[in-house]
């Protein structure tokens, strides 16, 4: 199972919201493509970027400091938040991006990621963002009444890359991920799943790991916390 560090991003800084809340920002740093290096540093395999701002703005506003991160390391990076069309996708991927996520328009606008995945092979994941498993677009301000199992059973045939599955309601929380809701995702399609929201300690790790049916976790406020230390999560997760 893949550890992805997360780098939030809101006016350029590094930061963690509290259950998707924009009022609820802590800022961990200034400079995140430093925090980036640190990350790398540590021995990670992939990083994960969310342009926040742009999640609700619906389009790129944190580009340069995606683009310093870009130009810094040397590890694949993944980005969501605000990338609604073709023209963003192919231009984030010719900045050197290994993989785009796509959220809202997987909802709003699915034809556009199943143009995506065939133009892109492997460089496109969707997100999904769940309250109560009922998924949550542009910024996680609007609910729906699609099931997350749903959405993404719709992808089985598109050829997405990874599915990046979001609990909102644990996200920041540091009170455990969805582990059942995430296994159960995982369990009803064939995509690669990731876990995001409510990674906290070791054993969160560790249990995602050990349901044996999930791709990856991403963490971000206990890395920043000292709750988890990645070199030695991610030596756990190799060993």
């Amino acid at each position: 199972m893949i550890l992805y560090p997360a780098i939030d991003l809101k006016d350029g800084q590094c930061v963690r919201l509290l259950r998707g809340e924009m009022s609820e920002a802590t800022v961990f740093g200034d400079d995140p493509a430093a925090q980036a290096l640190k990350f790398q540093a540590a021995g990670c395999e992939w990083l994960h970027l969310v342009d926040l701002n742009g999640a609700f703005a619906g389009q790129p506003v944190n580009a340069a400091a995606v683009e310093a991160i870009l130009r810094a390391i040397s590890v694949p990076a993944q980005l969501g938040g605000g990338i609604r069309d073709m023209a963003t996708i192919a231009m984030w991927l010719e900045k050197g991006l290994a993989r785009v996520i796509l959220g809202t328009v997987a909802v709003e606008n699915p034809a556009l990621v199943r143009e995506a995945a065939r133009a892109f092979p492997g460089k496109v994941a969707v997100g999904i963002d769940a309250r109560k498993g009922r998924v949550a677009t542009r910024g996680w301000a609007e609910e729906t009444d699609v099931l997350a199992t749903d959405l993404a059973r719709s992808f089985e045939d598109a050829g997405v890359a990874a599915i990046i599955y979001t609990d909102i309601d644990r996200d920041g929380a540091m009170q455990g991920p969805n582990i059942e809701a995430t296994a159960a995702l995982a369990r009803a399609v064939s995509i690669p799943v990731i876990a995001s929201g409510g990674v906290s300690r070791m054993a969160d790790l560790l249990a995602l790991r050990d349901t044996g049916v999930i791709a990856g976790a991403i963490s971000g406020r206990a890395l920043y916390d000292g709750a988890i230390d990645l070199a030695e999560a991610l030596a756990a997760l190799k060993g």
